[in-house]
């Protein structure tokens, strides 16, 4: 019996094993909340980017707006119809979905690649339309990892079967970095696939030490690299650089987070008001990575927390759904799901404070970006198709 066939059989079992009268559920809640993020993502981001629109888009304020909501509209609809997917299905198709997503960023490096502000990451589309493939890795990471740990089963625990695991996340995370250029994507993926695995694995307290020792001693080794190489002309330690003395960078590499803190200062407790911001006239692309300084600055600390609370919400019902998903296939997908959005919300606000080195990672359904949208979208309607499966019993 192929590792195919074994998964099929553990989710086939897990799934038969419920007995009693049962109860269908829906996550009415995720789906609101969702909603309001998608809803006060669109009002923020026309606030964001009209006057960069207006200016750089041929007087067309609204251009960033309407393709937004555009491509949103789109992924609503896409997302009804995939609730009504089985996720078991997507067992059958883990690997194949897996190899696409390398050999869609290896289509980057083709003529089919197009640049934009030096980096190639895209694939041109018919209709002016662009598709970014590392965004795609993401789904294929939080269906296929899911898949190979139910395959291996209980040879997951051990040291040979975490290998096994997370050299596939490791071989994604470089397709992402080498084929696309783009770390903080690869960053987030080889993160989904940690999280997804540090909830099965028995021995999750020593991975959580390892985990917090390795964290810190990246954020003081970023210190004494940025001390030790100013003289460097590479893009990445550059950023470094500016993480660590951004007044000195102020001009050069730190001018966007010097801007955008500027923003989140002036912004106070309670904001400017909608629409009344002043640095989204200077920071570059205000309505992509650094949408949220603009957030503090017309809405103020209270629009920040509004902003967490929300996301705060949406990842409790995530949680809520992998706690109580009918078989460890669908919990481990939920999980990977809320692994993303964590993970892409923290790396967001922590740039956005300086935390971190500028990454370029955007905020979830807030941000500008048709490719991000479509696909996290498919994500919360596999997520809601999990829930519709949660039976209670009497």
């Amino acid at each position: 019996m192929n590792g195919r066939q074994k998964a099929r059989r553990q989710i086939r079992f897990q799934r038969s094993s419920r007995t009693g009268t049962q109860y269908q559920y829906f996550d009415y809640v995720l789906m609101a909340v969702l909603l309001f993020l998608v809803c006060f993502g669109l009002v923020m981001l026309y606030s964001t980017s009209s006057y960069d629109a207006q200016v750089n888009m041929g007087g067309d304020a609204a251009f960033y707006f309407k393709r937004q909501i555009l491509f949103s509209s789109v992924s609503l609809v896409g997302m009804y119809f995939v609730t009504k997917i089985d996720y078991h299905i997507y067992a059958k198709f883990a690997k194949a979905i897996y190899f696409a997503s390398l050999i869609l960023m290896a289509l980057v490096k083709t003529p089919l690649g197009l640049e934009r502000n030096g980096a190639r990451r895209w694939l041109r589309l018919p209709f002016d339309q662009q598709l970014q493939p590392a965004e795609f890795t993401k789904v294929a990471v939080i269906i296929f990892i899911p898949f190979v740990i139910c395959a291996i089963g209980k040879k997951a625990y051990t040291k040979k079967g975490m290998i096994n695991v997370l050299t596939w996340g490791v071989i994604a995370a470089a397709g992402v970095f080498f084929l696309t250029d783009n770390l903080s994507t690869a960053i987030i993926v080889m993160g989904i696939t940690c999280i997804v695995f540090f909830v099965v694995y028995p021995k999750s307290k020593k991975i959580a030490i390892a985990f917090g020792i390795l964290v810190v001693g990246g954020l003081i080794a970023g210190q004494i690299i940025g001390r030790l190489l100013e003289s460097s002309g590479n893009f990445r330690l550059q950023r470094i650089l500016s993480w660590v003395d951004p007044e000195k960078y102020a001009q050069s590499g730190a001018f966007q987070t010097m801007q955008g803190l500027l923003a989140i200062g002036s912004g106070g407790l309670f904001g400017k008001g909608l629409g009344s911001s002043a640095q989204k006239m200077i920071i570059p692309e205000p309505q992509n990575d650094m949408i949220l300084s603009v957030i503090c600055e017309e809405l103020g600390i209270f629009g920040l927390i509004v902003v967490l609370v929300l996301f705060g919400m949406l990842l409790y019902r995530l949680m809520f759904i992998a706690q109580n998903a009918p078989d460890l296939y669908g919990s481990l997908i939920a999980t990977g799901i809320f692994a993303h959005i964590a993970i892409q919300v923290v790396l967001n606000v922590a740039v956005v404070l300086n935390v971190i080195p500028t990454t370029g990672i955007t905020l979830p359904f807030i941000s500008y970006g048709g490719t991000s949208v479509v696909f996290l979208m498919g994500e919360m309607g596999i997520a809601l198709n999990i829930s519709r499966q949660i039976r209670f019993q009497s």
